[in-house]
């Protein structure tokens, strides 16, 4: 079907680099950037339609992103690799420092993107998948994916159809499609989900989410999603989450000069005697008395 995509878009501080590259398909519009963002610039975006971006560097360092409209220093959340956006979701961007980039962006009609969902998952799987948003900073495949999209549409030489079923699997590979195998009561999370959660707690210096925010990340609800992680790693989630922390303290213990306090406070922990208690527990002795013994040995 003939598509333009419509997007509300303002920016500050950003200016192209080279021509910008585009291709219409099939219910889709595919463009490749390369530009440059200095020491604050932003950015604001509002589409009707779905959006995928990927970006070909670790823009991670230098943009931070949000959906909250004036978004305080404590909304904002670094960029990831890829993005998934749906439809009618706004996203502010800032730049905290000089930073040149490029990446695709991917806008697909609603309509589109679930005639691509709906044959595999289901039109009710499929709708549920395209309302939540996907950021992720392992692109793997997808990252290759969108580089064999961007060849074909600087320098179209095949039919159509082949980079419409290049966009056909970029949406697949990137939004969250629940796996109909993952059963409550008996049913485990698929490493895919795993490698999800902890990107997602890694992306977070103090590796503290919600259940909640965890559970939405895999796309489960709440109930379940606690289920099925017990099962899964044999801790709850915030099991889990207490023992990346005390990983997290072991890593600056070993590797910096920070004092035991510091490193509670960098970790989100009431004061030094919340972590001395908690290390105590996990590992078996106090932080002071690990970080002897690294030394020693």
């Amino acid at each position: 079907m003939s598509y333009q995509h419509s997007m509300t878009c303002y920016t500050e501080g950003i200016r192209v680099l080279a021509p910008v590259k585009w291709r219409g398909l099939d219910g889709l519009m595919s463009v490749f950037w390369n530009a440059e963002g200095q020491a604050g610039a932003r950015g604001y975006y509002l589409s009707p339609d779905p959006r995928i971006v990927v970006f070909f560097n670790d823009v991670s360092p230098h943009i931070r992103m949000t959906n909250r409209e004036g978004g305080a220093t404590q909304h904002y959340r670094p960029m990831t690799r890829a993005i998934y956006v749906p439809a009618g979701v706004p996203l502010w961007t800032n730049f905290t420092s000089v930073h040149r980039f490029s990446h695709l962006d991917l806008h697909v009609h609603r309509e589109r993107m679930l005639r691509f969902l709906a044959p595999s998952v289901g039109t009710s799987a499929a709708l549920g998948a395209m309302r939540r948003p996907v950021e992720i900073q392992d692109v793997g495949a997808i990252e290759a994916l969108a580089g064999l999209l961007v060849d074909e549409v600087s320098n179209p030489s095949k039919h159509a159809v082949y980079g419409e079923s290049l966009v056909g699997s970029i949406v697949t590979g990137l939004l969250d499609i629940p796996d109909h195998d993952v059963k409550p009561g008996n049913g485990r999370l698929t490493q895919a989900q795993m490698n999800k959660l902890i990107a997602r707690a890694d992306a977070h210096g103090d590796c503290r989410l919600s259940v909640a925010e965890m559970a939405a990340t895999v796309g489960l609800s709440e109930s379940w999603f606690a289920n099925v992680f017990k099962q899964t790693t044999g801790k709850t989630p915030l099991q889990w989450q207490l023992g990346r922390r005390v990983g997290l303290a072991q890593e600056m213990l070993a590797e910096s000069d920070l004092t035991v306090a510091d490193i509670a406070a960098r970790l989100g922990f009431t004061d030094q005697a919340h972590l001395t208690k908690t290390f105590r527990q996990i590992v078996g002795e106090t932080p002071a008395a690990w970080r002897r013994l690294r030394q020693v040995g």
